[in-house]
């Protein structure tokens, strides 16, 4: 989910995959997490992540719709409104054509991101498998075009000058990460760009909001890159664990297409 982001007590945020992650809260599942969760280890000097089963890690993703659907009002009002992303939004901003059409993968609620790009005199749409974070990014921003939809089945038609997902993009699997890709370079126009959140390398997390498990997973920095040089996009700068952007790892890449 596109606006998912690690700043508040209880939501993905600091308990993403820049080891931030924490044993899951969610009650269904955190009655195994005992015998399930193998020994914890140390990332990067953070608190410890929770190295999951399979099929923990399965029924995290699988739960991870439903927490975000059940807690979108929660979200909507815990979202942080401070605009610690301007620095990378700025530089997206840079990126892509003046006044061009934007996509926002898992959008959420839109706040506050969307009415930065919007005043901006960006158009926007943004896609979100949650009706009700739709519902509430119609009522925050309602110049924007809003839609109920899958980061896994992307508009086969339309093109935008920039594509962003943040702290939304990572809640595919490894898998269906690797499959995205091309399909984001092939909606991006040339002389646009994409900008994700990800993790720091390949692997699979759980953190939670309001209390329940959500799922993360992340590629390695080097896989993303080659990726989007596949697809004929160079990465402009990556940076891990940014100290000004409340530990985000974030990817922007540059379409480079003849």
């Amino acid at each position: 989910m596109g606006d998912r982001r690690p700043a508040i007590a209880d939501g993905p945020a600091e308990k993403g995959l820049d080891g931030r992650a924490r044993p899951s809260a969610c009650p269904a599942i955190a009655a195994r997490d005992r015998e399930r969760a193998v020994e914890p280890r140390r990332v990067h000097g953070y608190q410890p992540v929770m190295r999951h089963s399979p099929d923990h890690m399965r029924e995290a993703r699988q739960a991870t719709h439903g927490v975000y659907e059940r807690n979108a009002a929660h979200w909507n009002r815990a979202r942080l409104t401070s605009l610690y992303e301007k620095p990378w939004l700025d530089r997206f901003i840079a990126a892509v054509p003046a006044g061009c059409s934007l996509l926002d993968l898992g959008c959420g609620s839109g706040v506050p991101i969307a009415g930065y790009l919007l005043d901006r005199g960006f158009t926007l749409t943004g896609i979100d498998y949650s009706p009700a974070m739709i519902g509430l990014a119609r009522e925050n921003y309602p110049g924007a075009d809003w839609r109920v939809g899958d980061m896994k089945t992307l508009p086969p038609r339309e093109t935008f000058g920039g594509i962003y997902s943040w702290d939304g993009f990572f809640h595919l699997s490894v898998d269906e990460q690797r499959l995205a890709i091309p399909e984001l370079c092939r909606l991006t126009l040339p002389g646009g760009a994409i900008m994700l959140t990800v993790g720091t390398g390949e692997g699979e997390v759980t953190g939670t909001v309001a209390g329940e498990s959500v799922y993360h997973a992340s590629l390695a920095p080097e896989e993303y890159d080659r990726r989007f040089r596949d697809g004929g996009f160079q990465t402009v700068i990556y940076v891990a664990e940014d100290p000004e952007c409340l530990g985000r790892s974030i990817l922007l890449a540059s379409d480079r297409r003849p």
